[in-house]
């Protein structure tokens, strides 16, 4: 007698839950304002060091603690190369972390809404998930981290500046938070790169106060190298051992990547005037959405986030951007609580962002024909 093979090979717990959903990725010439990517390309030293790449750098297995990356972004944050490791995206930062810190079962703490990926991570790890809403203002509560110890959260993840609000938590509560919550506070700088520089915000000062602080820093956004795959994490000699040299992938940052990071630090200066430029674009794309009839909150990040205005024909956000679609510019919609009559609105370049303010304009009351446009599917969740 021949057993039947089983059909569903999956473990039951990832056959319940549901995968992270990427922003579309239109073809052609659209606009792409849903990922949040930097609008300029990086560095001519970076596109040189590509140039240079030599064949021993494919042919060979690469520094598999990435030591020359982590010395400069030592360097450049005042910190121990023991205190920094390096990983191939944010993302598997955010996995080691749970991996490493969290035991099946133990809690994940959040701000509620967050970056999706850290549901699907936590889940994966069999986390529940201890979320913290926001205040109405966006702002952090002051009850988060008597939330989180109540939940036996062992590890809180905050994204700092918020997304997606925007929304910039000063300094003096992240602190708080990190003196009051009794496990691992990893904090999320994805897009502190494009936070006011008069605002004085610096968290590497945690570091140094508090041994239970983790920083994540990514190359996607301010350094124009999100193709690349390249962030770091900085935090006390002993949150980063166990994961530099246990629960990391063996080899987890490529040789290109390594050569390319350390060329992008190195040229600071030429990122930090894509910085400046999304902050003027920021606020003055903000104010024609305004001039529109849009609500926008403050942003310190390279996107806004926009509520449709309440007399317009569109029956909500999700047709709006099924509409912009259809025009060419692509933007974000989230079928979530507190996000669904909003669009997340990456911020591009002059021309990019008056294509989008145009196309606005040209269909503020939107004719009967370009309602069936708006039956189409999303792409994004």
């Amino acid at each position: 007698m021949v057993r039947e093979k089983r059909r569903d090979h999956e473990r039951a717990h990832i056959r319940e839950m549901r995968g992270y959903t990427p922003g579309a990725r239109p073809v052609g010439n659209a606009i792409k304002l849903n990922t949040n990517e930097n609008p300029f390309p990086p560095s001519p030293k970076v596109m040189a060091a590509l140039a240079a790449v030599v064949p021993g750098t494919l042919q060979r297995y690469p520094d598999p603690f990435a030591d020359s990356f982590r010395e400069v972004a030592a360097r450049l944050h005042d910190v121990n190369t023991e205190q920094v490791i390096a990983t191939n995206g944010g993302d598997e930062l955010l996995r080691l972390a749970i991996t490493t810190f969290v035991d099946p079962g133990r809690a994940v703490g959040i701000v509620s809404p967050s970056y999706g990926i850290y549901s699907v991570l936590s889940a994966i790890q069999q986390a529940p998930l201890s979320r913290s809403p926001l205040r109405s203002d966006w702002s952090l509560t002051d009850a988060t981290a008597a939330l989180w110890n109540s939940e036996y959260a062992q590890l809180g993840i905050l994204t700092n500046p918020h997304a997606p609000s925007g929304t910039l938590f000063p300094l003096e509560a992240v602190e708080r938070l990190a003196i009051e919550f009794e496990g691992i506070l990893l904090i999320d700088e994805a897009y502190v790169d494009f936070v006011d520089p008069a605002s004085s915000y610096d968290t590497t000062q945690l570091v140094r106060r508090y041994p239970n602080v983790l920083l994540m820093r990514t190359l996607s956004k301010g350094y124009s190298l999100a193709g690349l795959r390249l962030a770091y994490c900085i935090g006390d000699a002993g949150l980063v051992k166990p994961m530099l040299a246990k629960t990391k992938d063996s080899y987890n940052v490529d040789g290109v990547s390594q050569l390319l990071g350390v060329a992008a630090l190195e040229d600071r200066s030429y990122a930090s005037r894509s910085w400046e430029h999304v902050r003027r674009e920021r606020e003055r794309l903000s104010t024609e959405l305004q001039d529109l009839g849009f609500s926008v909150l403050p942003s310190q990040t390279n996107f806004l986030l926009a509520s449709i205005p309440e007399s317009s024909n569109w029956s909500g956000a999700q047709d709006l951007q099924i509409q912009l679609e259809g025009h060419g510019v692509y933007v974000r919609w989230f079928d979530e609580d507190r996000l669904r009559k909003r669009l997340r609105i990456s911020i591009g370049t002059t021309d990019e962002n008056n294509a989008l303010v145009s196309a606005l304009r040209s269909f503020q009351k939107p004719a009967s024909a370009d309602r069936s446009i708006m039956e189409g599917n999303p792409g994004t969740q």
